[in-house]
């Protein structure tokens, strides 16, 4: 599978937040990217953790929202790694899992909100508003 990487606008907006997009899925990528560039600034888009970790590095962005299964990373490795690179960085684990065991394995390897792919629609801009103004978001749909 190629890589995926696209800029995106790199003026100052007058949107919220700069954002990170990582997900392997082109559709679920240019999805996430047409609701969130309506609120957020959307920089960059990435397809593997390669290109998402030299990103985190070299453009520090406000918030990156990630998908949880990309190829070639260990579920919550990713988390771990990005936490290491940065331990201040914000970001979303986007996943297909809805129990909440896996949320709560999320959130302690770093993530500070947990979001379901199918209701991503509905619970992502919420979610980078509350991780971006310091607080945690897990869907409300995760089982309890």
């Amino acid at each position: 599978m190629g890589i995926t990487v696209s800029r995106m606008n790199e003026k100052a907006t007058m949107k919220q937040g700069r954002v990170l997009l990582a997900d392997s899925h082109e559709d679920m990528l240019f999805g996430v990217k047409d609701l969130l560039e309506k609120v957020f600034d959307v920089v960059l888009m990435v397809a593997d953790e390669k290109s998402l970790l030299e990103a985190v590095h070299k453009l520090r962005p406000e918030l990156v929202v990630v998908d949880l299964s990309m190829p070639v990373t260990k579920e919550l490795n990713v988390a771990r790694r990005l936490r290491r690179l940065d331990p201040e960085l914000k970001f979303i684990i986007l996943s297909v899992h809805d129990e909440r065991m896996v949320a709560d394995e999320c959130l302690a390897a770093g993530a500070s909100g947990y979001v379901l792919k199918r209701t991503a629609s509905e619970d992502l801009i919420p979610a980078a508003r509350e991780v971006l103004s310091g607080g945690t978001y897990v869907s409300p749909t995760v089982e309890v």
